[in-house]
């Protein structure tokens, strides 16, 4: 029986030099792909999500939030509760705020339940009411009791009333009494945002006797908190005991030996005036009084941080006539109705300026050159009274600036505006009257620069002064005046010496 021949082995052999390079741009392109993969944010690792999601600045990475995006696209839930357990809760409020509303109805339940009252204090008003909407009143009711006072204060005022009787229904009665006793009091005062969980100790304890309470009593003690307040009997704080201080102590010393003066805060005392007291004494925390003296609560410097903040946005946006209310969120509408008012406003000034062009209406006629250079005079001086109100409001804010030296910062602008005036005026009447060849022209312009720089600094010193003493608030009103004086008196000064040295 003929058998058939053996392939010969030399024709299905490869060489091994090919096949060592064959299997090398194998392993290259293997190792390609996985890195490649790596990339991928679709492919990022629930313990990649965390350094993934912040850029070096803080900020979310946009590359984030479009997983966020795409996950809800996807009704991937599993992956969204992923993405958002890896943030911090400011960051997590952050996201919501980029969010369209669709998307913050999807993501929003797969927030952890866990981190959900830290994340409502950290949100803007209007995302936080969506969510507060859609959750029963026993869930609120829970989450506003693992709140500290002053932040479930600031959350439950957002409710609706009825919402708001519900979540009261549903609060233990130690709870509730103290979400009313805060919201008894006026907004953006020291009562309504102080915290009413303090850690106080009698002027006859020792150290010992203060750490082993805060021992057996852990439970109760306030989340964060820098200072023991040492009370007299009738619950009247009369020092303070660092924590710090009091852990490197030794226990048989008495509180009262070595506690440090206070500052105290008055319970109606408005919060811009505690951000002020915090700011100049350097505070990390006070305690809150009643009116009869009596230790109620305690102000720390994480929410100073935010009152200041707060405040000086206010004023930024008051200064350009626009309001708060505008967030990432508002409507064209709402925009609209914050910003109208202080344009109609400035449109009345804007007709007063026009009538004095009215009456210069010949001389402009007989030389062309004071229409072209007009707009320059009052543009000039509106910036320097935009610099000189911008640098009043923020030494008013301070309290930098008082009836005390009200006198020598208005002389300094005034010396301001007389060399900066100087100065433009000497460039602004050179090139004018080189272009125009009219030398009088140049000196005409020049004056009346240093006349408008002049007027600039006095108003944008003397209007928010006098607002300021007015009781009004010298951020929403003041650009609207002083840019009206900067515009009549550039023009009437520019006009009315162009009518007396050139026609």
């Amino acid at each position: 029986m003929s058998q058939k021949p053996e392939p010969e082995l030399d024709t299905l052999a490869t060489p091994p030099d090919e096949l060592r390079g064959s299997l090398k741009a194998l392993a290259d392109a293997v190792a390609r792909e996985t890195a490649e993969a790596d990339d991928r944010p679709e492919l990022i690792t629930p313990e990649q999500i965390e350094d993934f999601a912040l850029q070096d600045d803080y900020a979310l990475n946009p590359e984030y939030i479009q997983l966020v995006i795409d996950a809800a696209d996807r009704n991937d839930g599993l992956r969204l509760r992923d993405l958002l357990d890896a943030l911090h809760p400011a960051d997590v409020a952050d996201l919501l705020g980029f969010l369209s509303e669709d998307y913050r109805e999807q993501v929003i339940p797969w927030i952890p339940a866990d981190a959900l009252p830290d994340v409502l204090p950290e949100l803007d008003d209007g995302i936080r009411e969506e969510i507060v909407e859609n959750l029963r009143p026993v869930d609120l009711a829970e989450v506003l009791q693992e709140l500290d006072s002053d932040d479930a204060a600031a959350v439950f005022e957002d409710m609706e009333a009825e919402q708001q009787q519900a979540v009261l229904a549903a609060m233990d009665p130690e709870d509730r009494e103290a979400m009313v006793t805060s919201l008894a009091f006026e907004e953006e005062t020291a009562g309504r945002l102080m915290q009413r969980e303090v850690v106080a100790a009698p002027d006859f304890w020792n150290v010992g006797d203060a750490i082993d309470h805060m021992r057996a009593h852990g439970a109760d003690l306030p989340e964060l908190f820098f200072d023991v307040y040492v009370i007299s009997p009738t619950h009247k704080p009369i020092g303070a005991l660092p924590v710090s201080l009091l852990m490197r102590t030794p226990r048989e010393v008495r509180l009262s030996a070595i506690m440090e003066p206070i500052t105290e805060i008055e319970v109606h005392m408005d919060q811009e005036e505690v951000a002020y007291i915090f700011e100049k004494y350097h505070l990390i925390s006070a305690p809150v009084v009643d009116q009869g003296g009596r230790l109620v609560g305690q102000i720390t410097v994480d929410d100073i941080v935010n009152i200041i903040q707060e405040e000086n946005r206010e004023d930024i946006l008051a200064l350009a006539g626009v309001s708060d209310e505008e967030g990432r969120d508002s409507t064209v509408f709402e925009v609209v109705r914050s910003r109208l008012p202080w344009l109609c406003v400035n449109l009345l000034t804007a007709f007063v300026a026009s009538s004095l062009i009215g009456m210069f209406q010949s001389e402009i006629e007989k030389l062309v050159a004071l229409a072209v250079l007009m707009p320059m005079v009052a543009s000039i001086g509106g910036n320097s009274g935009t610099q000189a109100l911008t640098v009043s409001v923020r030494a008013l804010s301070a309290r930098e600036l008082t009836t005390a030296n009200a006198l020598r910062t208005v002389w300094r602008e005034v010396r301001v505006g007389w060399f900066n005036g100087a100065v433009i005026a000497c460039i602004l009447g050179c090139v004018a009257g080189t272009v125009w060849q009219n030398p009088m022209l140049g000196v005409t312009i020049a004056l009346a620069v240093l006349i408008n720089l002049t007027a600039a600094a006095l108003a944008g010193t003397l209007v928010p002064l006098t607002l300021s003493k007015l009781d009004r608030d010298p951020a929403v009103a003041s650009p609207i005046f002083v840019t009206m004086v900067t515009d009549c008196i550039g023009f009437f000064s520019f006009l009315g010496l162009a009518a007396i040295i050139l026609l």
